[in-house]
Order: C-alpha cells, then structure tokens, then sequence
C-alpha cells in the first residue's frame, strides 16, 4: 500500500506535487463514465492524454483527445523511455508521455489514468509512486447485461468481450483498492473518497473486499 494515498488531489492546484491515479476495468464495468464523473466533480483532477499512431478523426482535437504523431515518431519515443506505458492495439501504437504526467503532477494537479491492467503494470515498475484502483462489475451476469444493453455489437463480439472481461478481472489482486459498481452514485462516491485519501473500505487488503472481488470473479456473486 503506498504511502502517497493519504496525499491526493484533494490539495489546490501549486501547493505540492500531484498524485498518479491509474484506473482500469474489464469492457463494461463504467469506467470510463466513473472516471468522467470524477473529473466534473474534482476541478483538480487531470485526465493523462494519450499519444497514439491512428490517424486523427475529423472531430478530434489534437492536444485535447490525443497527441497524434507518426510511427517513427513514437518508437523514437519507446527508445528514448519518454513513456509510463505504450502498447500496440489494433495496428496502432498507445501511450503516456512521461513528461506530459510529471508536467501536471508537478503543477499539483492528481491525475488520472484509464488504462488497462497490462498497462497498469508498467506504470507501476516507471511510477512506484503511483496508485491503483480496479473497477469490477457486481457479477459476470450483471456484466453481461450491460454489454447486451449497448445495442451496438454482434454477438460474437459480445462473447469475445466476455471473453478478455473475464480474464481482466482475474487481475484485480494487484491494485492498491478495489471499488465494485454495482450503484453508479455509490461507486462513484467510493472513487471519490479513494481519490481524495479518505476511504479506507476499498483496499484490496481487506479481507472482506478481497472475498467479495474472488466471488465475482468466481462468479458466485448474487446474480
């Protein structure tokens, strides 16, 4: 458990260095709607723009989606251990610029990551300092349901989802806290307080969190 938890964002923008959040979730779990929850709600939370090789759509931004640079220029990037993690993803190459992170930590601003466990690892080897949070669903059952319910892919790509999902979440053990969304407004106000330093509820070495994460992932949680 790391020492930095206690500090977080909760400190105004200049007074001390920031925290590094990495935040990572199976397809499905509300991550990503939890994290932009959490950014509305903390003006002083900054959210890590990723570099990437794909090429820029027409109504993103460049410095404001993503820092959109060639394939030289990234792997220049790699060789030069300018990155807290990179990975290759459907034919294009992702990553967190260290500098851009330690630019806003140094600032005072906490930031956070949205990335996924492989990726998490490697923040942690480059960023010990860094801390965790893995989002779960309240069941395998509840999580397929929430993939069905999107409406926007075929089955064969909702199984694979299931698929990779199931193997993510065997990977909560190695996060600092784990928050279950099974009440979007209470999981929420769960990552807020984690985020903040104050939630003790959510380690990962509580034994009751631990039990109820293994049950999940067992899927012997009430479906």
């Amino acid at each position: 458990m790391n020492t930095h938890q206690a500090e977080s964002s909760g400190r105004q923008a200049g007074q001390g260095r920031g925290q590094l959040w990495v935040v990572a979730a199976p397809s499905g779990s509300g991550k990503t709607s939890l994290v932009r929850a959490l950014l509305q709600r903390d003006p002083r939370l900054r959210f890590s723009i990723s570099y990437t090789t794909r090429a820029r759509r027409s109504s993103e931004v460049d410095g404001r989606d993503y820092f959109f640079v060639d394939e030289v220029r990234f792997l220049d990037m790699v060789r030069r251990n300018e990155f807290l993690e990179h990975a290759r993803v459907f034919d294009h190459w992702y990553g967190t610029g260290r500098a851009h992170v330690d630019g806003l930590l140094a600032g005072g601003f906490s930031v956070l990551l949205e990335i996924d466990w492989q990726g998490a690892r490697q923040v942690r080897e480059r960023a010990p300092d860094s801390s965790s949070v893995f989002i779960l669903p309240p069941s395998i059952a509840e999580l397929e349901r929430r993939l069905r319910g999107r409406k926007t892919d075929a089955e064969e790509v909702i199984r694979r989802r299931l698929q990779d999902a199931a193997g993510d979440m065997t990977h909560w053990s190695e996060f600092d806290h784990v928050v279950i969304n099974d009440d979007f407004t209470a999981a929420l106000d769960r990552l807020t307080a984690i985020v903040a330093g104050r939630e003790q509820g959510c380690r990962t070495s509580l034994p009751a969190v631990r039990d109820a994460a293994a049950a999940i992932v067992a899927g012997d949680a009430n479906q």
